[in-house]
C-alpha cells in the first residue's frame, strides 16, 4: 500500500513539473528585442503582431480631401518639436509613460487593441497618458471617420465619436454622421464644417508624418515613451515595456 501510495505521489508531483514547464514560460515571458531607430535618434522599436495596411498616409488627407494635393507637413519638420506633436499635452506631464496610438476606424487590429488599450489607461489612471493619432490608411470611409471624430473634438465629443465609430457594424457616410451627431448631441452642421477645416486637415497631416516619420506600414502602431511598437502586441509586454520606459526614462529622447 506505501509503495503505491509512494508511486501516486511521484506520479501527481511529475505532472506538476510537467504543467509548470508549460506555465513558466508565459509567466516569465522576457521583452522583446530592442531595435535602436537611427531617426528619430533615441528611440527603438519592437514589432508586435497583425496589422492593416492601406495606401500612401498622405493621400486624401488636404482639405476638401483631394488625393491629388500634397500634405504640407513633412517628417523632417517635426523633429524640432516631436514629443508635442507625439504625445501633446502628456509630453509635459512628469512621472507619466505617455502613449501615442495610431489607428484606422475600420481596421480589425485597431478595433481589438484601441478597446484594450483603454482598458488598460482606465486600469494605470495617472501613470499613462494616451494620445489617440487618426491614420485612415484603408479608403476614403476611413478618411470620413477620422475627419469626423477629429471635428467631433472640437466639441469636446471626440471620446463619445471615438467609441462609437469603433464599435459600429456602419460604415461612415453623410446620413451616419448625421444620426450620429443627434445622438450624442453635436451641432451637426459645424460638425461638417469643422471636418473640412483647416485645422481638422493639419491634425491629420501631423499624424501622417509622423507615421512616416517612424515608417509604420499599418494600424495598429504605437510609440510608448521611446519604444515604437508596429501591430498588435500582448497586454503582458505592453505593461513591460511601460514600467520599463518609466524606470530608464522616456523623457531623454525629448
Amino acid at each position: 500500500m506505501a509503495d503505491r501510495r509512494t508511486l501516486l505521489l511521484m506520479l501527481v508531483a511529475g505532472g506538476a513539473v510537467a504543467g509548470g514547464f508549460r506555465v513558466l514560460p508565459s509567466l516569465f515571458e522576457g521583452l522583446p528585442e530592442f531595435e535602436p531607430l537611427d531617426d528619430p535618434p533615441g528611440f527603438r522599436r519592437v514589432a508586435g503582431g497583425s496589422v492593416s495596411s492601406g495606401f500612401n498616409p498622405f493621400a486624401g488627407l488636404s482639405v476638401g480631401g483631394s488625393e491629388e494635393t500634397p500634405a504640407r507637413v513633412s517628417p523632417d519638420s517635426l523633429h524640432a518639436d516631436l514629443c508635442s506633436h507625439l504625445f501633446r499635452t502628456a509630453a509635459r506631464s512628469e512621472g507619466v509613460v505617455p502613449i501615442a496610438s495610431f489607428a484606422d476606424y475600420y481596421c480589425p487590429y485597431c478595433r481589438v487593441q484601441t478597446k484594450r488599450l483603454s482598458e488598460l489607461g482606465s486600469e494605470l489612471g495617472p501613470e499613462v497618458a494616451i494620445e489617440w493619432h487618426e491614420l485612415p490608411l484603408l479608403g476614403e470611409t476611413s478618411i470620413l471617420a477620422a475627419r469626423a471624430a477629429l471635428a467631433a473634438k472640437r466639441q469636446d465629443a471626440y471620446v463619445a465619436f471615438h467609441e462609437s465609430l469603433l464599435t459600429s457594424p456602419f460604415r461612415a457616410n453623410a446620413e451616419y454622421l448625421s444620426l450620429l451627431s443627434e445622438r450624442i448631441g453635436v451641432d451637426h452642421d459645424r460638425l461638417i464644417a469643422d471636418m473640412e477645416s483647416e485645422s481638422v486637415s493639419r491634425e491629420l497631416e501631423i499624424s501622417a508624418a509622423l507615421s512616416r516619420l517612424f515608417a509604420f506600414v499599418g494600424t495598429p502602431a504605437m510609440v510608448v515613451g521611446r519604444t515604437v511598437i508596429q501591430g498588435e502586441i500582448s497586454d503582458r509586454t505592453l505593461r513591460r515595456i511601460i514600467s520599463l520606459e518609466r524606470e530608464e526614462g522616456w523623457s531623454s529622447v525629448c
